[in-house]
This record gives C-alpha cells, structure tokens and sequence, in this order.
C-alpha cells in the first residue's frame, strides 16, 4: 500500500511508518515538525526513516489544517490507498490553556483530512481516539459502547468530537472510518512531555519528580510496539465505521512507574507530592476484546518487560551505556 500519515515524524506515528515500510509499504509522512517539543527530536527520527527507506518515503511537511498545501500533498504523491491520521496538539494539560489551538488542530485538522478524502478517493481513513473520552469513570474496565459525554479536559473533547465527525462522514459520505482509543502509549523514542520520559529524565539529572496526588492514579499502560500492530490490523481491515480500544487491560499506578524506573535505571527518585490537578483522571483501563475479536488485536509486552526497554533505550540515549 501507499499509505498517507499525519503526524508521522511523532512518537507513534514513527514507529508505524518504520513497521509499514519494514513489511514493503510506501509512505507519505505529513508533519508540521511544531515547537511543542523540540524540533529536532522529530526531524531525527524523519532522518533514520529517510535514510534506513530510501525512495520509499516521502517527507510532505505540511499543516493538516490548511487545505491548499493539503491538496498539493495528495495532487503530488500519487494513489494514496489509506490515510492514518495521528497528527494532533497532544497534552491534557496543555488543552486547558490553549483550547482554541486544540480544537483547531485536532477538530478543524481532522475534519480537513476526512474531506481530502473523500476528495481523492482515498476508501480508509484510520484516525487516532483517546482513552480521555471517558472522563473520569470509576466502572472499569472501559468498553467501547460506555457512554462517552463528559470530558474532563478539551483535549478529550476534542477527541470525541473527531469520533462524531468520523460517524458522519461514514454515514454520508460512504468513507470507511476507524478510530482508535489508544491507552497511554510508551516506550523507546516516547514524547518528552510523557510523565514516564519525564521521570526519567529528571532522575537522571538528579531532579525532583512533581506527582499529582498521593501517586495512585493509573494509567493502561500499552508498549509502542502492541499499539502499532494494532494501528496496522486497522488499516489492513477496513470497517464502514468501527472505535476499538487499544489497550493493554492492566492498569499501573504512577507510584509502581516510579518504582519501574528506579529498578531499571538502578537510581533513586526523589519525589515530591502535590495536589491532584484539573483534567486529570483516576484511572484509564481498557476492554480490548472488541479489538482482539475483530482486529486480531493481542498485547503482546508486560509492563514489566516495556518498562525494562524503555529503561535500556534511556541509558543508552543519556548514561551511553
């Protein structure tokens, strides 16, 4: 296939693109490379693909908001088979101070790449959801079907409404649509706002850790490697519109992350305890049965064994063992 990916030269969308070209696809990476964390991390990783891919990726740096450069994008790559679109303004607490870049990236963003689309024919447009749609639930674990109407943050509720706009264009326009609620995603090359990244890093350079509440939060913790094949089962099975979880159906709590890291990174954290914060959740834990019924979807790397590699990843990145 030629598949399009937004957001491609991100934590996830990296990680996709290098598995897709592994197994012969082609790939059109669209990234806007913005300065919510350094540039450069991403420009890296566009490096290794273009280097490690010659002629097999095309680096289409573009804004999925503006609709002109868009359509040159698909004018000048050729068929486009699938989209994935993962390109978002990521962060919970970052939505609460910048809403109306939130919606306007990840809403008006979205609703521009489903009428490019349908535009260009393209017949399956597979886009990244959240497990923040959910809001704060105590019911676990969370299923598909839960009702999903009260968002804690922007971000989530920007995430719901691209699931609408999915529906929609389903429904009226006859373009297979599948979103995916992805469950805190980590692992080796992970974003630097992640509180697993930002842990570690803060351990490493004898920093204090800042917890929110009293450290028992939980997150679903699901390794990039899992995520991605269940992303790539999505694209290789289209669905007239279908969400799936991807999770790892095993909640850990912040304090245990913590742990994880002093034990992989044989140092100690210094930790300090502050009030619980808005937007936050108390857990996220997801039902994955629906993905694994009808995706082959099947989590494959234990906490324990993710945490290990992603410790092993950061020492070589910063301690060059």
């Amino acid at each position: 296939m030629k598949v399009l990916v937004t957001g491609g030269a991100g934590f996830i969308g990296s990680h996709v693109a290098r598995k897709l070209l592994e197994r012969g696809d082609s790939v059109v990476i669209v990234d806007n490379f913005n300065d919510y964390y350094d540039p450069k991390i991403k420009t890296d990783r566009m490096s290794r693909l273009m280097g490690d891919f010659r002629g097999r990726v095309i680096d289409a740096r573009s804004d999925i908001r503006h609709r002109l450069a868009m359509e040159s994008v698909f004018a000048e790559s050729g068929e486009i088979d699938a989209i994935l679109h993962l390109a978002a303004q990521a962060g919970v607490r970052y939505s609460i101070d910048h809403p109306l870049e939130v919606e306007s990236i990840n809403v008006s963003g979205t609703v521009n790449m489903l009428e490019l689309a349908v535009q260009f024919g393209v017949e399956n447009f597979v886009f990244a959801s959240s497990s923040s749609v959910y809001g704060n639930r105590t019911n676990v674990p969370f299923r598909e079907e839960d009702n999903t109407d009260h968002p804690e943050s922007p971000y989530a509720a920007s995430k719901k409404a691209c699931e609408l706009w999915g529906y929609d264009f389903s429904n009226r326009k006859k373009l297979n649509v599948t979103g995916l609620r992805f469950f805190t995603v980590y692992g080796p090359d992970s974003r630097p706002d992640m509180a697993h990244r930002k842990f570690a890093d803060l351990m490493i350079k004898k920093g204090e850790i800042a917890v929110y509440g009293d450290g028992s939060m939980a997150r679903d913790f699901t390794y990039v490697d899992d995520t991605v094949d269940g992303v790539i089962s999505a694209l290789d099975n289209p669905f007239k519109f279908e969400i799936f979880n991807l999770g790892n159906h095993q909640p850990h709590t912040v304090n245990e992350v913590i742990e994880s890291l002093e034990s992989g990174l044989n140092l100690k954290a210094r930790v300090r305890y502050e009030v619980e914060q808005s937007g936050d959740v108390k857990i996220t834990y997801a039902d994955s049965s629906k993905a694994q019924r009808m995706l082959g979807y099947e989590p494959r790397i234990s906490f324990e064994e993710g945490m290990k590699r992603f410790c092993e990843w950061t020492k070589g990145e910063y301690l060059g063992k």
